[in-house]
């Protein structure tokens, strides 16, 4: 906690532990822009959010979140060059590989949301292996959205749940929102908290539709790769001083 504990002191915002948020969920926009504001190949500013990656997910088990989503890579993404496409690929599979033993050695338990069967059978490999050495881990749970759409997730949690319908397992009057979630690829994990955005897009982008219905969304014009622990604070921060009334009204006000 000494580098967080550096950046409440220098920046007068001191979290209060007992607020922090259970699950943060990360759209990490603007690699691409990074690069290209450099001159530099859009790849670069992927290898360089990466390391962004590696930071956040340290401070996050820090302060103590339960869990952190990143949208890795959405089922949209296809649509970009493949030369962009392979590349991105191949550093989530070196990622996974090298960075195992630090997950192990800071109790981070991987998991990956997504449709992983369209992946690589060598990044497939590489998750899984990871996710099984991780899974005895009690610490951060580090979720990968990977291929992942919130659209087709919905879709693929309806198509389930007809067939079990159909097949007699589960009756219609059966399907509530907690046994809908269970159906969904974070089944098990608490719905997010706190959103943040990077790059200042001001919209979701078809990442987690079902789970994000009352989170704090929290957007910064700070490009992914320059994104900082800092920044991290200051999303805290603003979710600590936010009334969540999911939908009710405050007990003050009643």
């Amino acid at each position: 906690m000494a580098e967080i504990d550096q950046i409440q002191q220098e920046t007068g915002i001191m979290l209060d532990s007992k607020r922090i948020p259970k699950h943060i969920a990360i759209i990490m926009d603007g690699n691409g822009r990074w690069a290209t504001q450099r001159g530099l190949p859009r790849v670069m500013g992927h290898m360089q959010g990466y390391e962004t990656v590696r930071k956040v997910v340290r401070a996050c088990g820090e302060l103590g979140v339960n869990c952190l989503t990143l949208y890795t890579f959405s089922t949209e993404n296809w649509r970009r060059p493949k030369e962009e496409t392979d590349a991105i690929m191949g550093l989530i599979e070196t990622a996974t590989r090298e960075e195992l033993p630090e997950l192990m050695e800071n109790n981070v338990r991987l998991r990956v949301s997504g449709c992983m069967a369209e992946l690589s059978e060598s990044l497939q490999q590489a998750l899984m292996e990871s996710i099984q050495a991780t899974s005895g881990n009690t610490g951060l749970v580090l979720n990968l959205a990977i291929n992942y759409g919130g659209r087709m997730e919905i879709l693929r949690a309806t198509r389930e749940i007809c067939r079990r319908v159909l097949a007699g397992d589960l009756r219609p009057e059966d399907v509530t929102e907690e046994s809908f979630s269970s159906f969904l690829y974070t089944a098990e994990l608490p719905d997010p908290d706190l959103l943040i955005r990077t790059a200042g897009e001001l919209r979701v982008s078809n990442f987690l539709l079902w789970q994000i219905a009352y989170a704090e969304i929290w957007v910064t014009q700070t490009l992914w790769p320059d994104f900082t622990e800092k920044d991290l604070v200051c999303a805290i921060a603003d979710y600590q001083g936010r009334v969540r009334k999911f939908g009710s009204v405050p007990s003050a006000d009643r």
